[in-house]
């Protein structure tokens, strides 16, 4: 088939490479031309495992190109996806449609006879409806379900398919585009609109609500001395409940879940249902932010002036160069504000993070970062960090303690080799304070 994708993101491109994979003809549509430009020279402006050379592999078998041209893509596709952001609202909590209505009006402006029109950006239900209605085309959803780090496997080999449809045609014409997938195994979930818009919001407001459930179990484990780690293991064995997703730290980020959930309980509410739930979701994962940067200043001995403190981490999650939203950058900048001589480093976000926060400090690798340090913040997972070698690292520092801040790094190990560790919703050592304040009330001011 010829297919489009409209905006060439994080999503977009990935979709566009991965419907070549599938045997299509793809045109990807993008209005910023530098995009377009490196995208069509095989580079992805973005990291995310394997896409490049997938981009690369369909630019040189002919089946992908990219283009600024609406009204190429309108002549050249019989389904086009729209694959294009929707922020939350600078005035509101609500999702900023401006990119959704526009790349739906551009196509529909120019489309030929026949054409589907189909989203695939998460958006606040009734807006197909309200689409379908605005525009002389058909329309369908069919919402993605990525994961950052994932996002190939997850587009050819999804765990599920919703198509969000009010015709026959539209959907026997989706299931000739995902036919590999389908013919794979893949489930299929055929709904109306309304269904299919909120089964993304929900699932989003539903692992955010997990998330958000284990830390909030770790702040009482502070309080009472319990181990949220072994609590989250006992937990897990329950097949009802299940492991995925319990692992307490320093909470979620990136440019899906935050805004996600915030976009869902307005629209909740414009509605007349609340979600006040998700509010307190929300509360609790910055909560956990606020916990690392009060540890830091207790480790510090009650401030963080002048202290070197060593970030692990920049992007939101590992397997990412996303810093949109990120709970380590969001902590490094606080603490720089309070004072302390801040050093990030991460394997991919490096660029990024230095545009959205040039004030910060910047290292070439974790060694240099901690070198001269008082303090170790662990906040991106990343499995280089868990590779470290903790007694090289002792002697680089001015103070071998660490916090981790993701809850998977090995504190037998790390202790074992002369660290002061402390890990989110984990009792202190015997002796201690719930932040060590025997160890460390010397402070490190300078």
């Amino acid at each position: 088939m010829r297919l489009t994708v409209i905006g060439t993101g994080y999503l977009g491109a990935t979709h566009a490479a991965c419907m070549a994979e599938l045997g299509h003809d793809v045109l990807g549509v993008d209005v910023d031309p530098d995009k377009v430009a490196a995208l069509a020279a095989g580079r992805v402006p973005f990291h995310e495992p394997g896409l490049g050379e997938l981009v690369r592999k369909h630019l040189a078998s002919g089946r992908l190109r990219f283009t600024t041209s609406c009204e190429e893509a309108a002549a050249f596709g019989q389904v086009h996806f729209v694959c294009v952001g929707t922020p939350q609202r600078k005035d509101s909590e609500g999702a900023d449609l401006t990119y959704v209505d526009a790349a739906f009006a551009a196509i529909a402006e120019h489309a030929s006879q026949g054409a589907l029109l189909v989203g695939k950006s998460t958006v606040p239900v009734g807006t197909a409806r309200r689409l379908a209605d605005a525009h002389a085309v058909e329309v369908a959803w069919n919402p993605e379900f990525l994961r950052e780090g994932f996002a190939v496997q997850d587009t050819l080999r999804p765990d599920r398919l919703v198509f969000g449809v009010e015709s026959e045609r539209a959907e026997t014409l989706l299931r000739e585009v995902y036919a590999p997938v389908l013919a794979a195994g893949t489930p299929l979930v055929t709904a109306d609109f309304p269904t299919a818009e909120l089964v993304k919001t929900a699932a989003n407001a539903f692992l955010a609500t997990k998330i958000s459930f284990i830390n909030a179990m770790a702040e009482v484990c502070e309080a009472a001395g319990g181990d949220v780690s072994v609590l989250a293991e006992a937990l897990g064995h329950d097949e009802r409940i299940g492991g995925k997703f319990l692992r307490a730290g320093v909470g979620f980020g990136g440019g899906c879940l935050p805004k996600d959930i915030r976009a869902f309980a307005h629209r909740a509410g414009e509605l007349g249902v609340s979600l006040g739930f998700l509010r307190e979701v929300d509360a609790i994962n910055m909560r956990r932010r606020d916990k690392v940067v009060a540890l830091a200043r207790e480790l510090c001995g009650g401030g963080v002036l002048g202290a070197r403190i060593a970030v692990l981490g920049a992007a939101f999650k590992p397997d990412s160069d996303d810093i949109r939203d990120s709970p380590a950058l969001n902590v490094a900048a606080r603490l720089k504000l309070d004072g302390a001589d801040v050093t990030v480093y991460d394997p991919e976000a490096m660029d990024n993070a230095r545009k959205a926060f040039p004030l910060l400090g910047y290292a070439v690798s974790a060694e240099e970062a901690l070198r001269g340090a008082d303090l170790v913040l662990h906040l991106t997972e990343w499995p280089q960090f868990r590779a470290l070698d903790p007694g090289r690292l002792a002697s680089l520092v001015s103070r071998p303690r660490i916090v981790d801040g993701r809850g998977v790094l090995d504190a037998d190990r790390w202790t074992a080799a002369g660290w002061q560790f402390r890990a989110l919703g984990k009792p202190a050592p015997a002796g201690e304070g719930p932040f060590g304040e025997a160890s460390f009330g010397e402070g490190t001011q300078r």
